[in-house]
């Protein structure tokens, strides 16, 4: 790769400011003090981005060394606390910044991989990683099951989607990076819109046992 994407900025900051909303919001629902819906939503809305700097590229964390992401984080988290009461009214929008986000991180971080010179696979799967790694951590640190880990809405498969369509554009079509990304993109958030629009559901992976 000799050129590559860069998400527009505001665009960063409003998908990060979309993933601590949620991450405070679900704070609130657990009755947990400022704290503990501060760290949640900094789990939720930095820790995709902390696991594929921290540890699988062993780099220093973007959200470390660029202070607008804990900025955002704590603006995002106190509108999360006072408008927690309120949070059906938002859910549309935040559910379109989520859809956004997942696209947008699944294809930075494969392309960080990339570039970084790992092949195609690893790449895929910290792409897949940066993009749901933050819901992963948000439940750890709540002590629950993580929602990614059981059957529901499509959300790890919707983000393996963005990641692969980007590679396959960029190795296999030879498309200028630009375009793969905007591409991919485009196809992760119109797959999660129809997955929650038709309510598609994974199943149990008992379900395909042979008796």
């Amino acid at each position: 790769m000799t050129d590559h994407f860069q998400l527009p900025r505001a665009f960063d900051v409003g998908a990060t400011a979309a993933f601590a909303l949620t991450g405070a919001f679900a704070g609130v629902r657990r009755g947990y003090d400022v704290v503990g819906v501060f760290f949640l939503a900094a789990a939720t809305a930095l820790g995709g981005g902390l696991l594929r700097d921290g540890i699988f590229l062993q780099s220093v964390p973007v959200a470390v060394r660029d202070p607008v992401y804990l900025e955002t984080l704590t603006l995002a988290c106190g509108l999360g606390i006072l408008l927690a009461k309120r949070m059906r009214r938002f859910e549309r929008w935040i559910m379109l910044g989520d859809a956004l986000g997942l696209g947008a991180y699944a294809v930075v971080g494969t392309q960080m991989s990339l570039l970084a010179g790992l092949n195609v696979l690893p790449s895929v799967i910290i792409g897949v990683l940066n993009a749901t790694g933050g819901g992963l951590l948000r439940d750890v640190l709540a002590r629950e099951e993580p929602f990614v880990f059981k059957p529901g809405e499509f959300y790890v498969l919707v983000a393996l989607v963005g990641a692969v369509t980007f590679v396959v554009l960029l190795r296999l079509g030879r498309a200028p990076v630009q375009v793969a990304a905007e591409i991919a993109i485009g196809v992760t958030f119109v797959v999660r819109l129809l997955t929650v629009r038709y309510r598609w559901r994974t199943q149990p992976a008992s379900g395909f046992a042979v008796d």
